[in-house]
């Protein structure tokens, strides 16, 4: 297993899913809660979002198939759909969508909607899993991606259980300058995800 794609697929989950940025939505949303409440939503966004993510890394590809649709076809729309998600990010479009999203949560639960999904397992995480899973053709490396996203969502977990403290210390203009700098990243990352996908594309060509 190649260590420079596994750090690729953690820097890739991590911007896509952006655990800083959903720290102050999360404060939002739970506003007035005991710490205890937190933690019990916290747990259940996660075990939701991790179901929908390891389910859609498993059958993704079978789902696309029958669909009549080739990975490198997709591998070029995810690529497509993640600077789409790195725009946003840019220029802040992003952190206004889960804000409106987060006021249509009227329910005092918010762990499946909008915490699970959108916030966490969205279109851009669902398309990076499968993706990053179909680059890995045998059940190691499968199992190594599932592990990069296990990791991404324990540093989810630390952060929403450390959200107040991260909002109070970097304030409003310290969490859009992260979010700018993981955009910046993710655009290069989805560029790549679409050379890769051209690329695969000539080579089944000649």
């Amino acid at each position: 297993m190649d260590t420079g794609f596994l750090i690729s697929a953690f820097v890739t989950l991590f911007v896509v899913i952006d655990p800083i940025g959903l720290a102050p939505i999360f404060v939002a949303l739970t506003a007035g809660m005991t710490q205890a409440q937190r933690r019990a939503i916290i747990f259940r966004a996660l075990v939701i979002s991790t179901g929908l993510l390891t389910v859609f890394a498993f059958t993704g590809e079978q789902v696309l198939d029958f669909m009549g649709i080739s990975m490198p076809a997709f591998r070029i729309a995810g690529g497509l759909l993640l600077f789409v998600t790195a725009f946003d990010m840019l220029f802040e479009r992003r952190t206004k969508r889960r804000e409106d999203q987060s006021e249509e949560a009227d329910a005092p639960d918010p762990s499946v909607f909008p915490m699970a999904m959108p916030l966490i397992a969205g279109p851009g995480s669902i398309a990076t899993i499968i993706l990053l899973v179909g680059q890995q053709p045998d059940v190691a490396g499968k199992a190594a991606i599932l592990g990069v996203m296990a990791a991404v969502l324990a540093i989810l977990a630390m952060t929403l259980l450390a959200s107040g403290l991260i909002e109070r210390a970097l304030g409003r203009t310290g969490v859009m300058v992260l979010t700018r700098l993981f955009g910046m990243l993710l655009a290069a990352l989805s560029v790549q995800f679409v050379l890769d996908g051209l690329s695969d594309v000539w080579a089944g060509m000649g």
